[in-house]
């Protein structure tokens, strides 16, 4: 007989949320008290996997009492905390937020970003040329994955899925100072030549796209890649008799890219070269 330990009981905390009593778990952080209620909060560099790396800024809530905005993300509640979500001085920073990474950064593969500038008025435009920074070049020095790092926001969520937090290869770290600052290999060597084990526990954490599938980006490049006429199927890996969970995003019939649940209790999200990359044979005609 088997004895699962299901722990203590949590005790609620209760504060005020955009005017509304709401009751979360002692821990919670403010984002998760939004969720709870159905509230959005825009934020670029929060992963569900990962610990908050607080980079992004785009998260940033009002909370009465404080001298200056906090961040959603890792900002824990407390008993009677009043937070502002909407306010004037919370939609001025996401604004401005969103408009110096509009400006700067490539972010037409992001996930929502433009109803976010939409809902609070944001024109990365109004910044001018002389604002842009100057794009990088893509790198594809491998078959499985390419980066363009001109997409690249400086979230730390690669540097920390491929370190400590999970795959503990550290084949990728920032490196340089100030605007010099960007993600690289070792001594920026090809990452062929690095020490990436290919689990592209990189892709799945990234929120912008700088980091993706060869081949979504072979089919972005042609003008073929539609999300909207992809399926998506989980199964479980064969590879081997952990039993990780895979999600196949299917195409015309064709695998484009695999990705994992994850609420999953093997992987997190997390796969090995096998589970993400290893499903060309499936296709091959």
């Amino acid at each position: 007989m088997t004895i699962v330990e299901i722990g203590l009981p949590k005790r609620l905390v209760e504060l005020t949320l955009d005017g509304e009593s709401v009751r979360v778990p002692e821990g919670a952080t403010i984002l998760d008290a939004c969720t709870s209620v159905g509230k959005s909060i825009p934020t670029l560099c929060y992963g569900d996997t990962l610990e908050p790396a607080n980079a992004c800024r785009v998260c940033m809530v009002e909370v009465e009492g404080s001298r200056t905005l906090v961040p959603s993300c890792s900002r824990k509640v407390e008993p009677g905390m009043v937070v502002r979500t909407e306010s004037e001085r919370t939609q001025h920073s996401r604004k401005l937020v969103l408009e110096l990474l509009g400006s700067a950064t490539d972010l037409s593969t992001t996930p929502h970003v433009d109803e976010w500038m939409s809902a609070c008025g944001a024109d990365p435009s109004r910044f001018g040329p002389d604002a842009e920074t100057k794009l990088q070049p893509t790198t594809v020095d491998n078959p499985l994955y390419v980066r363009d790092y001109g997409k690249c926001i400086m979230c730390y969520k690669c540097v920390d899925a491929c370190g400590d937090q999970w795959q503990n290869s550290f084949a990728i770290s920032v490196a340089g100072r100030g605007f010099d600052a960007r993600i690289s290999t070792e001594f920026a060597t090809p990452l062929p030549e690095s020490a990436c084990v290919y689990c592209g526990n990189c892709i799945e954490v990234c929120p912008t796209g700088a980091l993706s599938f060869k081949r979504e980006h072979d089919k972005r490049q042609d003008g073929t890649w539609d999300e909207s006429k992809q399926s998506q199927t989980t199964t479980i890996c064969t590879f081997c008799g952990v039993g990780c969970n895979l999600t196949l995003h299917v195409q015309d019939n064709e695998i484009v890219k695999v990705t994992s649940p994850h609420e999953s209790a093997v992987t997190h999200g997390n796969l090995c070269i096998k589970g993400r990359f290893g499903w060309q044979h499936v296709q091959n005609r």
